[in-house]
């Protein structure tokens, strides 16, 4: 754990955005899905 964390945070910031920016668009594809099936 604490060095998955060193690892993160040696990481440049760019690559750390990208990381965010890919976790942040499987989060809102995951909730666009779940309520999906409410919206039609």
């Amino acid at each position: 754990m604490i060095n998955d964390l060193r690892d993160i945070l040696a990481r440049s910031p760019k690559a750390l955005a990208q990381d965010a920016a890919g976790i942040a668009a499987i989060g809102v594809m995951m909730t666009v899905a779940l309520y999906m099936p409410t919206l039609f």
